[in-house]
């Protein structure tokens, strides 16, 4: 690319550094997608506005790389205490608005700002029930259309915060399910997300996912951290002061997390049908049987579960029922609900979404469970599982339990941050877009 004799030396120079950058960064392959490939559809479902900030940074992110793909949908997805997350995104369009006209000067494919607030919609404002599923949703609704729309394309659902509008969307319309590809940040995501995540995956073993519950972590877990690519070096280096956008980043947390973003980038890679041929949003393996174990007695930290299985607890109290009886179940001083099946017990869902030793204790005003405990211990997946892949999900991938794909803990991490200075380098040019425009061609 030659840069116009009118543009400034420092101008000239930034610019510059953009564009090397970005081919450096697609020599590497794992991002840039082969030529004449077919742009991907998308739908982004996020719990912004939660409690933690990362959603913020990967939208950001997403903005920045939307010219890459075919942006179809935005859902505010429930999490917590927050009614109207879709505020969150039309807040960001906002900010992405006083960027558009730089970022349209470097291509003519990022979409329109009312473009993206027309497509942002409004997820359930509650976690699931019981049954996994509930009513239909704003956010629900529109990932049937995306998918019945006479597009040829898979649609490419990527959940970075509930489950639930995916989980009532398949329960509504099944006939979807063929058109779907899912990439999922499970993890502690998968821990609120119980019973639409346990619904999914009892009901639709045939569904073609992805189940990241650890190796996003590479993201911001090991890989190059020296220098400039450090997560807090980083920012102030090359996210603060990059048009509105970076400087919303930099507000938003002074560091990388972005736990969220492996899922883009490997939607954006070059062999997103292959999840086991690796890129800068992972590697995976085929899924075994996915875990779940049901305790009919209180259990003891002698009873080892897999991380991130489905713990199911099952109480038949002794004693009469009060009126509008109700319990939960209190774990690291977090609450989940549990319901009274029809043949009078209860039932608590629980994910550990990290391997430890876990304990419990129940809240009620039923005095039949009123005060009962109990505990057990969560390991991760032996690595022996990877070679007994499950004919029940035949779709169904995973992190790589290999422990030299193992960042610390986060069984494959080193997936991801294998690819950290390629990554990082390539947002880094992607942040220069939104400082200034392209130059002018000859």
């Amino acid at each position: 690319m030659k840069l116009s004799p009118t543009v400034s030396a420092p101008r000239r120079a930034l610019l510059k550094g953009a564009v090397s950058a970005g081919l450096v960064a697609a020599a590497g392959k794992p991002l840039a997608q082969a030529a004449g490939t077919a742009r991907r559809r998308v739908i982004v479902s996020t719990d912004i506005g939660g409690t933690d900030f990362d959603d913020f940074q990967s939208l950001v992110h997403l903005l920045l790389y939307s010219d890459m793909l075919d942006l179809e949908g935005m859902i505010a997805s429930p999490w917590g205490e927050g009614r109207n997350r879709k505020q969150h995104l039309l807040s960001l369009i906002s900010v992405y608005e006083q960027d558009y006209p730089k970022l349209r000067t470097w291509s003519p494919h990022y979409p329109a700002p009312e473009r993206l607030r027309a497509i942002s919609k409004q997820g359930g404002t509650d976690l699931a029930g019981p049954h996994g599923w509930g009513q239909a949703t704003e956010g629900s609704s529109w990932i049937i259309e995306r998918a019945r729309s006479s597009d040829p394309r898979p649609l490419w659902v990527l959940l970075w915060g509930g489950f639930e509008d995916l989980a009532q969307a398949l329960h509504d319309a099944p006939d979807i399910k063929g058109k779907l590809r899912v990439y999922m940040i499970g993890g502690p995501n998968k821990k609120w997300s119980t019973n639409a995540y346990d619904y999914i995956a009892r009901t639709h073993p045939d569904l073609w996912i992805i189940e990241n519950n650890a190796s996003y972590r590479g993201w911001f877990t090991g890989g190059q951290q020296s220098g400039d690519l450090g997560n807090v070096s980083f920012v102030q280096q090359h996210v603060k002061g990059k048009g509105a956008l970076g400087d919303y980043f930099t507000t938003i947390a002074p560091q990388i997390k972005m736990g969220d973003t492996p899922s883009l980038s490997y939607v954006l890679g070059a062999n997103p049908e292959q999840p086991g041929a690796g890129g800068w949003g992972g590697r995976f393996v085929r899924a075994w049987d996915r875990p779940r174990v049901t305790f009919t007695a209180p259990p003891t930290e002698a009873d080892v579960v897999e991380t991130f299985a489905i713990v199911e607890l099952v109480y038949r109290p002794a004693g009469a029922e009060p009126e509008r009886a109700q319990a939960t179940l209190v774990v690291d001083n977090q609450e989940f609900n549990g319901y009274r099946d029809a043949g009078g017990a209860w039932r608590f869902l629980f994910s550990p979404k990290e391997a430890k030793a876990w304990r419990y204790r129940i809240e009620s005003n039923h005095p039949g469970l009123a005060g009962q405990t109990g505990g057990f211990t969560s390991r991760n997946a032996a690595p022996e599982q990877a070679r007994h892949p499950s004919a029940r999900y035949p779709n169904w991938w995973t992190d790589d339990p290999a422990p030299e794909f193992s960042v610390g803990p986060h069984q494959g991490a080193q997936t991801v941050s294998r690819w950290r200075a390629g990554f990082l380098r390539d947002f880094a040019a992607r942040l220069l877009r939104a400082q200034a425009a392209a130059p002018a061609k000859l």
